[in-house]
């Protein structure tokens, strides 16, 4: 399989993870290691708009990408997710509620694709994916300023409003693949 370019860029995602988690949570880069974490996730997700972009502009839209892509923004996101918890910066029990969507929707896209069905993603999913990074970005950040902890919170439950609309939208779209087939 030749890749094309939305999908190397999509792969270039999946490979700036460790740096960013490595950069994140390394003690080698005490005050400095969370802003080159912050860059590169940035870079990270700016790949996200990227990649779909030209896979709808160029006509490069492939099953793998349509596959891989969603993959790529929760490993990204999970990633992140878990190393907030790590820093105390985001409680678990908000990490366990948009991990657990992201494993619902990942069954679901199993058993739709035993079907030979591809369940691409929603606007639901895309503005909670860009919710869900704008608050990390923030989190990260930990800017010392009253406004900033406040923007932090709000972006956190909009994110998790937005994960659990998500979640009913592809249920509700998508209930026929869970249909037994005669």
């Amino acid at each position: 399989m030749t890749m094309n370019l939305p999908n190397k860029l999509t792969m270039f995602r999946v490979i700036l993870i460790p740096f960013f988690v490595f950069f994140l949570l390394a003690p080698f880069f005490p005050g400095y290691g969370n802003y080159v974490a912050v860059a590169v996730f940035i870079v990270a997700s700016l790949t996200d708009l990227l990649d779909g972009y030209i896979a709808r502009r160029c006509h490069m839209v492939t099953n793998f990408g349509k596959f891989m892509d969603p993959l790529a923004d929760k490993l990204l996101v999970c990633s992140a997710l878990i190393c907030l918890v790590e820093l105390k910066k985001l409680a678990a029990w908000i990490v366990i509620i948009i991990i657990a969507r992201e494993f619902i929707i990942s069954g679901f896209r199993l058993i739709a694709a035993e079907q030979q069905i591809v369940i691409a993603a929603s606007y639901w999913g895309k503005f909670k994916t860009t919710f869900q990074m704008l608050m990390i970005i923030v989190l990260i950040l930990d800017v010392d300023r009253p406004f900033f902890g406040i923007l932090g919170t709000a972006l956190t439950y909009i994110a998790l409003i937005l994960t659990v609309i998500s979640l009913c939208d592809y249920i509700y779209h998508n209930k026929d693949v869970l249909k037994e087939q005669k």
